[in-house]
C-alpha cells in the first residue's frame, strides 16, 4: 500500500515536461469541408506525430456488411490515385517516417511518425488516399482473403477472442457493439465494391475526421500546407448517426464455449456501464485499478495468491462512444474447475460490495492513474493519441485538461455507488469456455 504513497498529486503535474503542455499552446481550426485539425507545437525534437482519427468503427455497420470499418483499415494502403499499391510505405519511409493504423467498434485511427520536414511528403500520401482511393476489384479479392485469413488465425483459434466476442454477441441483443469489429465471417465473403464505395463516401467525409499534429512544427507552416493539400476533397451528404440504444438487460445472461484444445478454463464477467462522457468513467477507470491492477489488487490477491485458483485477473475497460461493458477476466489454473473461479469472483465482487472500498486503495489508484497519464504526456506520441482520445470520446480535447481534476474528485462513496449500481446480477452476462461441457450449476 505504500506505492507512490508519497507523491502529491498537486505536485505531479506541476513537473516541467507536464507546464509545457499548456491549454492555449493547442491551436485548432476547422477546414471548409469539415475536417478538424489540432495543432501542438513541441520542438524538443526534430520529429512530429499526425493521428488522423476517423469517427467510424463496427458500430456503424449493419448486418451485411460488417467488417468493412476494419477492411478499409487495410484498403486504405491498397493504392490512391498517385500513390498505387505498394508504394505509400516505400515513399514514407523514404521520407525517414512510418505508420499504423487500428480500428475499434468505434474508431479507425492512422498514425504517422516522421522527421517534421517531411510533412509535405506525409500530407501528400494522407490527401491522395483521402481523396482518390483507388477500388481495384484485385486488390479487394486479396485483401479479402487477408482479412479471412486474419480472422480464423486470431478470432476463431484464440480462446479469449473466442469468449469474448461470443459474450458481447449475447451482451448486447441490440446494439451493433454486439458484433466483431473484424466482420461475420459470411459477411466478409460476401461484400461487393458498390458495398465499399458507398461506405468510403458516407463515412471517409473529411467532415467525420479530426487530424491531431504534435511536433516540431509551426502553425505558419502547417495552415498553408493543410489548406494546399486536404481542404478541396470534399464530400456530399452527412454521416448517419448510430440511432440503436441498448436496452436495459432485466437478468442475468450466460455463454458457455467449448474449445477441446483448451488447456485451462476461462472466465469473463461483464457488466454493463455508460459511455466515456458520462459522469461515472472516472470512478469506473478508478475501480478497474482497484479490482485487478496488478499484483497487489483486490482480485489478484484472492483469486491468485489467497485462493490459487486462478493464473491470471484483469480488467477490459476503455473508452467508447456507447454504453459499453466492464469486463473481468481470469483464467483457472490447469485442473482447476473454472466454476469455482467463477463462484469465488462473484463473492469477492459481493464483498467488496459491502465492505466498501478502503482509503489507502483509492489514493493508490488515483496516483497510477495520474502517473500514467503524466508519462503519456513526455512524448509527443502520447500527447496526439491523448488529444485525439479526448477529441473523440469526452466532448473535446479541452477535456484532458480537467482529467486529473476528476481522478482527484472520485471518493470511496462514489466508487460504493457504481459498485451498486452496475455490478448487480441483472446486468451482468457471465461467458465460460472450457474443454468439456458441464452440467454443473453456479
Amino acid at each position: 500500500m505504500q506505492f507512490l504513497r508519497g507523491l502529491a498529486l498537486c505536485s505531479l503535474f506541476a513537473s516541467p515536461s507536464f507546464a509545457q503542455i499548456k491549454q492555449d499552446a493547442i491551436k485548432t481550426w476547422t477546414l471548409k469541408n469539415g475536417m478538424k485539425i489540432i495543432l501542438l507545437e513541441d520542438h524538443s525534437i526534430p520529429n512530429a506525430n499526425m493521428y488522423t482519427y476517423w469517427k467510424v468503427g463496427s458500430r456503424n455497420e449493419v448486418p451485411g456488411i460488417t467488417g468493412l470499418s476494419h477492411f478499409f483499415e487495410h484498403m486504405m494502403f491498397n493504392g490512391s490515385k498517385n500513390y498505387p499499391a505498394g508504394s505509400f510505405d516505400k515513399v514514407m519511409e523514404a521520407a525517414g517516417g512510418s505508420n499504423n493504423a487500428f480500428t475499434t467498434e468505434n474508431e479507425t485511427v492512422y498514425t504517422n511518425w516522421f522527421p517534421s520536414s517531411s510533412l509535405a511528403t506525409i500530407l501528400d500520401l494522407e490527401a491522395d488516399r483521402i481523396g482518390t482511393l483507388q477500388f481495384d476489384q484485385a486488390k479487394i479479392d486479396s485483401e479479402r482473403g487477408v482479412v479471412l485469413s486474419e480472422r480464423s488465425t486470431g478470432l476463431e483459434n484464440e480462446p479469449w477472442e473466442l469468449l469474448y466476442q461470443t459474450l458481447r454477441s449475447v451482451a448486447f441483443t441490440a446494439h451493433p457493439y454486439s458484433w466483431p469489429v473484424i466482420g461475420w465471417e459470411s459477411d466478409i465473403k460476401a461484400w461487393t465494391k458498390d458495398d465499399l464505395q458507398r461506405y468510403f463516401a458516407t463515412y471517409y467525409n473529411p467532415s467525420n475526421a479530426v487530424m491531431v499534429l504534435v511536433g516540431d512544427l509551426s502553425e505558419q507552416e502547417v495552415r498553408p500546407l493543410i489548406a494546399a493539400k486536404l481542404e478541396n476533397i470534399g464530400r456530399q451528404g452527412t454521416v448517419p448517426p448510430v440511432r440503436t440504444i441498448e436496452p436495459p438487460q432485466q437478468g442475468e445472461r450466460r455463454v458457455f464455449v467449448v474449445k477441446p484444445s483448451s488447456s485451462s478454463g476461462q472466465l469473463m464477467v461483464a457488466y454493463h456501464v455508460p459511455e466515456s462522457k458520462h459522469a461515472d468513467y472516472y470512478a469506473l477507470d478508478l475501480l478497474s485499478e482497484i479490482l485487478a491492477g496488478g499484483a497487489s489488487s483486490r482480485l489478484y490477491k484472492s483469486l491468485v495468491d489467497e485462493k490459487r485458483l486462478a493464473a491470471d485477473v484483469a480488467v477490459s475497460f476503455g473508452t467508447s462512444l456507447d454504453p459499453d461493458l466492464f469486463m473481468i477476466q481470469s483464467t483457472a489454473i490447469e485442473g482447476k474447475d473454472v466454476r469455482r473461479l467463477e463462484r469465488a469472483l462473484l463473492d469477492d465482487i459481493e464483498k467488496i460490495k459491502n465492505q466498501g472500498i478502503k482509503p489507502e486503495e483509492l489514493t493508490k489508484a488515483q496516483n497510477i492513474k495520474l502517473v500514467g497519464l503524466y508519462r503519456q504526456m513526455e512524448t509527443i506520441n502520447g500527447k496526439a493519441g491523448l488529444l485525439g482520445t479526448y477529441e473523440v470520446f469526452f466532448g473535446g480535447y479541452d477535456q484532458l485538461f480537467k482529467a486529473t481534476e476528476r481522478y482527484k474528485a472520485v471518493t470511496a462513496a462514489d466508487l460504493s455507488r457504481v459498485l451498486k449500481a452496475y455490478f448487480v446480477k441483472q446486468n451482468r452476462t457471465v461467458g465460460i469456455l472450457d474443454k468439456r461441457e458441464s452440467s454443473e450449476t453456479p
